[in-house]
């Protein structure tokens, strides 16, 4: 069932076997795991189907630099479905070399590996309506997919390595029918979790109290509870609920909330090719089973542990669309019209004052020079995008310069001051918001750098192209859009060293019995991947384990 929680009665306790607080990509991964079973299931979401503008408002906070973090409400929504609601639909599972433990990246080494996750890999993909779970471009289903530049080869380079396209999927839309056709689950939406409760010793959860906007309160007690706010969320419930833990609950050593890390992105460099256009598919291809799919450029992991990098993929991307001299008037007319689109996307096209009043009369001379083009592209962009049900993934342009910059998206190195704490402001529940002080480190520049000067070697070697960028320019290129989009991770990071992690090997808080997180908080390091796939296996297999687990208990007691 799919409730209101203003129509709990006042100050009543609900029970359950499992609680799971949050209605994103993770809680409702682990609440359709979950349905059909056994288990009594209560899910508490904020949010309602529909936007509200209230609702948003409880993740306002402050950050430390405006030009390192976007505001706290921008790239999340508080609402039924989550951050599902807006996602771009990119799925990428993480390599192997992702939880090792590596000598040149403090910090690396997962208590998992792939094999951990790989059973749950291809239920996330299907949840996600990625298609099969075929990551590879010599894959069956993924055969006749052409090679990204013909000739492009390197011992220390694949091109082979996929993404994979959602439709992109909104879990509430998508999933709410099944999930209220549920005999053993009940969903709340409007239902703020406000505190943890803990027994006196501090081992266990008590209840969870829950509070609504239109004033009312109540709590739920299980004997599992499953935190999926996301990777600033989590951590301000945590950090918030001290009535028996005065740091936060699971925060003894001071690790809630600390090693945020998103993703090292930007478009760098020119990348001038050789071979003919027609031999250069920078696109977007569809597979066997009509899934949208795209080549990435990255460095196998025999290289990255030679050259001591952290992981990372560059794709084929269009020049800077401030920069006039591409002479596209498509891309001319998107820098023009960057003030009417989402925020994620205006925020790349940001440019100076200066420079915009200096070449307005450029963008608008590509604009009257090539309007047959932005015609077929809008017509493309209507019928793909926005009309369709799997919709065309994101902006590719026709490139009859054969030059291109790359969109490079790479792994962040772990940095324990980079990190959320409480203010003492508070929200219209009471609850203190958040500050978050995100920080990269010096490597993780000097990793790209060294990754993109053996692309440029590949590139030369193979006689395909030649590739530049300018080393002086590099950090602001990568930096100046600060933390990367949606991408909270490493929160509350998984680990064996409660010193320096929150949670174990599945998912629970350390010494806390029955608290668990989801999400992408539990992330040890941050992959090159999107974390959107990873979070919903972690889900899977989490959801899994507490229902192994109840089982067990049962058949003891029995």
């Amino acid at each position: 069932m799919i409730l209101q929680a203003d129509s709990v009665p006042i100050d009543t306790t609900l029970e359950a076997d499992v609680c799971i607080v949050g209605g994103g990509a993770a809680g409702l991964s682990a609440a359709l795991k979950l349905a059909g079973s056994s288990l009594k299931v209560i899910l508490l979401e904020s949010g309602q189907f529909k936007f509200s503008g209230d609702t948003q408002r409880l993740y306002e906070g402050s950050v430390s630099s405006d030009a390192l973090h976007s505001p706290l409400d921008k790239f999340r929504q508080r609402r039924f479905g989550g951050s599902t609601n807006i996602w771009g639909g990119r799925c990428a599972p993480l390599d192997p070399i992702d939880f090792e433990k590596r000598e040149y990246i403090h910090g690396s080494g997962w208590p998992i590996g792939l094999e951990d996750l790989q059973p749950f890999y291809a239920e996330a993909n299907t949840l996600a309506e990625a298609g099969k779970f075929e990551y590879d471009a010599q894959d069956a289903e993924n055969t006749g997919m052409p090679e990204l530049v013909r000739g492009f080869l390197h011992p220390d380079i694949r091109t082979d390595g996929l993404e994979r396209f959602s439709c992109p999927t909104n879990f509430a839309a998508r999933y709410h029918e099944r999930l209220g056709a549920a005999k053993n689950i009940e969903i709340y939406l409007g239902a703020n979790v406000t505190e943890i409760e803990l027994t006196t010793e501090g081992t266990r959860v008590r209840a969870l109290k829950a509070a609504t906007l239109g004033g009312n309160r109540f709590r739920v007690c299980a004997r599992s509870h499953i935190l999926a706010l996301g990777g600033l969320e989590n951590v301000r419930l945590l950090l918030a609920s001290r009535s028996v833990s005065p740091t936060g609950v699971g925060n003894g050593r001071d690790v809630v909330g600390r090693y945020y890390m998103s993703h090292i992105a930007g478009h760098v460099g020119t990348l001038s090719l050789r071979t003919p256009t027609q031999d250069t598919h920078h696109g977007y291809a569809v597979s066997r089973d009509g899934i949208y799919i795209r080549r990435r450029i990255a460095l196998t992991s025999q290289a990255q542990r030679r050259l001591g990098v952290t992981n990372m993929v560059a794709r084929l991307h269009f020049p800077q669309p401030s920069d006039p001299a591409h002479r596209n008037g498509v891309l001319s007319a998107i820098f023009l019209a960057r003030r009417l689109i989402s925020f994620e996307y205006s925020r790349r096209l940001s440019d100076t004052q200066k420079t915009q009043r200096s070449l307005l009369l450029s963008h608008l001379r590509n604009v009257v020079l090539e309007f047959p083009d932005i015609v077929h592209f809008l017509t493309h962009w209507t019928l793909d995008r926005k009309l369709a049900d799997r919709k065309f993934p994101s902006v590719i342009l026709k490139n009859r310069s054969n030059r291109f910059s790359l969109d490079v998206h790479a792994e962040q190195i772990p940095v324990r001051d980079s990190r959320i704490t409480m203010t003492t402001d508070v929200d219209a529940l009471g609850m203190a918001r958040m500050h978050v002080d995100w920080k990269y480190d010096p490597h993780d520049i000097k990793s790209i750098e060294k990754s993109l000067d053996l692309m440029a070697e590949a590139f030369q070697a193979s006689g395909t192209g030649v590739f530049e960028y300018d080393r002086e320019t590099l950090e602001h290129e990568l930096t100046k859009y600060g933390a990367y989009g949606g991408h909270h991770l490493g929160t509350t990071r998984m680990g064996t060293d409660r010193a320096t992690s929150v949670v174990d090997a599945n998912c629970q808080v350390h010494g806390i019995e029955g608290l668990y997180i989801a999400g992408g908080s539990v992330f040890t390091t941050s992959s090159q991947a999107n974390p959107t796939l990873t979070i919903i296996a972690l889900s899977l297999r989490l959801a899994e384990h507490i229902a192994k687990n109840a089982s067990a208990k049962t058949l003891a007691i029995g």
